[in-house]
């Protein structure tokens, strides 16, 4: 999870003086681990500035490639204040256009250096950039296009491109499923040095009323809440907001469209995610449910999929239109015609989600917030945040029609908050040290729980954005956290004085090392087998080696048993090997069946 620090700060106020790296420390303190801090545009030396396109010739080569031969004003970087011939192979651009110019003397990410040069019968002096080649993006079709308005010919261009953003990234672990959002680091910053939060999610969300477009749920287990807003008139040429632009690229999403990009924006800074129609290729009234057998979908990354009777899907009156809060569909995907959108914004069961994603082998920044769990409360936010952004920077108007149906629709209809009672003093037997009930409540308090004490016991109501938190020990480890894991002494535990192996693990060993010394590798695999295995193997429909222990969540549907004989293992090390090119294979492999 990438997080630029000024989108962070955003949302709280860091004392001025904090340099990134004691920012940086006290998060990963309190479990985010930090895997790299990077700055935006490192690499890049030497004059790099605004241009501004003059003229541009297309000239065919011998190759079959046509290049630009353009005069680009580049105001007095150059020292002269001369046009600079400059030769360039895309072809996204016009003359008038404003562009990104470096020039002779100055190096690009790699180390690449920038000189005059003769290419193609010119004396090419400097290169108009892409987006890849200043390490800014993926994007290398063409070069960057600036707007009419940024500034004169011959301005350093890494102010207006936002460069020397430091931006941070963090390995989440599974149970921090609110830190996959700017919401979610800054409030944990917030509560790291105490400082005042500011949370993006506090907005007026209008009431659900009949004029919304029609939804229903029929399966409340997987899918408690849908909410759905829609936008007419929207400009499908809008162009995205250099700022969103710019903070998408910075968290690694490449821009699509203003509807695609706003509701990626909305996703990284709430941690809700967010789905766009084509309101215009719906047919009827919107049903969730769980799939029919043998049904297809065709997903946005243009696979199809035959869907399980497992999968809950989002279908209209010609079938699915999405796998739900894993990936939309692609008839219903949203073009560049596209003028009516409904958004959804739906609150589904982690199970269900986990387990739609490994079965078709599907991973997607929406199904890796789902599966892990979001905001309960989230939804309707989260949908006024896309409209609003939508209408102001796409045009046309949001319906009042406001749809939200599920049972969590309505405060009446909501489950309360998660309560955990503790004992007081629990936090301080299990952690070891001295911790008062005032550090404990204190501690809770800047989670954002509610915490009463009666007694000795103290009750906790877990805010909702803390999906982690199920059990007293997860309170006192939010308690450990927060006081400090440094604080925590080490002690070596005690050794078991055991009684020595059985003589069946003795004999185990003795065969193995005898094995190993022959010149055998000791190799362990996956001990799941699947029934493709067994036929394989050509054993009969009746041998009781295809009776296997099943598991409730596998980690593939193909192999869902757990093995009864090694043989299936050591052929796929075989396999793996000689398809490796291995001249030979000599393993062994011992397990327990």
């Amino acid at each position: 999870m990438k997080a630029p620090l000024s989108w962070i700060k955003e949302y709280v106020d860091l004392p001025a003086e904090l340099g990134i790296e004691e920012i940086t420390d006290r998060l990963t303190a309190l479990g985010l681990k930090l895997e790299a801090i990077e700055t935006s545009g490192a690499g890049i030396e030497g004059p790099l500035v605004v241009g501004q396109v003059l003229t541009a010739e297309k000239e065919p080569q011998k190759n079959g490639k046509v290049i630009n031969w353009c005069t680009v004003d580049v105001g007095d970087a150059n020292g002269t204040g001369e046009p600079q011939g400059i030769v360039c192979g895309a072809h996204n651009f016009v003359p008038g256009d404003k562009v990104v110019v470096i020039l002779p003397g100055g190096v690009l990410p790699g180390n690449f250096q920038i000189s005059a040069r003769k290419t193609y019968g010119h004396m090419s002096a400097g290169m108009i950039c892409s987006a890849r080649e200043l390490g800014l993006g993926e994007e290398a079709d063409g070069i960057i296009v600036l707007p009419a308005d940024a500034p004169a010919p011959g301005t350093d261009a890494r102010e207006v491109l936002g460069l020397g953003e430091e931006i941070i990234e963090f390995e989440i672990n599974p149970d921090r499923a609110y830190a996959l959002s700017m919401r979610g680091i800054a409030r944990d910053a917030a509560l790291g040095f105490e400082a005042p939060f500011h949370d993006p999610a506090q907005r007026d969300t209008p009431v659900a009323n009949e004029a919304g477009y029609p939804v229903q749920i029929e399966d409340t287990d997987g899918c408690d809440l849908f909410v759905a807003r829609t936008i007419t008139g929207f400009d499908p040429a809008a162009p995205t907001p250099d700022f969103i632009k710019k903070r998408l690229e910075a968290v690694g999403v490449r821009s699509i469209s203003l509807a695609v990009d706003v509701t990626n924006y909305v996703m990284f800074e709430l941690g809700q995610p967010i789905h766009a129609y084509d309101r215009a290729k719906l047919q009827g009234p919107i049903v969730v449910r769980r799939a029919n057998a043998g049904e297809k979908l065709e997903t946005l990354d243009g696979t199809v999929r035959v869907l399980d009777p497992e999968d809950l899907v989002v279908c209209d009156d010609s079938g699915p239109i999405g796998l739900g809060g894993v990936m939309g569909g692609a008839r219903t995907e949203v073009s560049e015609s596209t003028t009516d959108l409904l958004i959804e914004v739906a609150h589904w069961e982690p199970r269900s989600m986990f387990r739609t994603g490994r079965r078709h082998k599907l991973t997607s920044e929406a199904g890796k917030r789902n599966e892990r769990g979001t905001d309960r409360l989230l939804p309707p936010v989260s949908a006024q945040r896309v409209v609003e952004l939508l209408v102001e920077h796409g045009g046309g108007v949001v319906e009042e029609g406001v749809t939200a149906v599920g049972p969590t629709a309505s405060p009446q209809t909501r489950a309360p908050l998660t309560e955990i009672t503790i004992a007081a003093d629990l936090p301080a037997r299990i952690i070891g040290i001295d911790v008062s009930v005032e550090t404990v409540v204190k501690s809770l308090e800047l989670v954002g729980c509610q915490v009463s004490v009666e007694g000795d016991s103290l009750t906790a109501k877990v805010p909702t954005y803390r999906t982690d938190l199920v059990d007293p020990y997860d309170l006192i480890e939010e308690v450990a956290r927060i006081v400090g894991y440094d604080k925590v002494p080490s002690v070596l535990p005690r050794r078991a004085t055991g009684r020595g192996l059985t003589r069946a693990q003795q004999l185990r060993r003795r065969i193995g090392r005898a094995l190993a010394g022959a010149g055998l590798v000791e190799v362990v695999d996956f001990p799941f087998v699947g029934e493709a295995d067994f036929d394989r193997l050509g054993l009969a429909a009746d041998d009781v080696r295809r009776h296997t222990v099943k598991l409730a969540n596998p980690l593939s549907s193909e192999e869902p048993g757990y093995t009864t004989t090694l043989l299936p293992g050591l052929l796929k090390v075989a396999a793996r090997n000689v398809s490796r090119g291995q001249d030979g294979v000599s393993a062994l492999y011992q397990n327990r069946l």
